[in-house]
């Protein structure tokens, strides 16, 4: 876990959604794997590490 940016550093999800992964629906999954490839593009590109 990335305690600065608050997400996991492999999955870039944040604790609550791990948590709620399996209560999810496909559709809230597919609505976060969006949301996550973003996260992930906008943690790079900000130079962290």
């Amino acid at each position: 876990m990335d305690f600065k940016s608050g997400y996991c550093q492999g999955c870039f999800r944040t604790i609550d959604e791990i948590g709620n992964w399996s209560r999810y629906s496909d559709s809230e999954r597919e609505d976060l794997f969006l949301k996550l490839k973003v996260r992930k593009e906008e943690f790079f590109s900000k130079g962290l590490p």
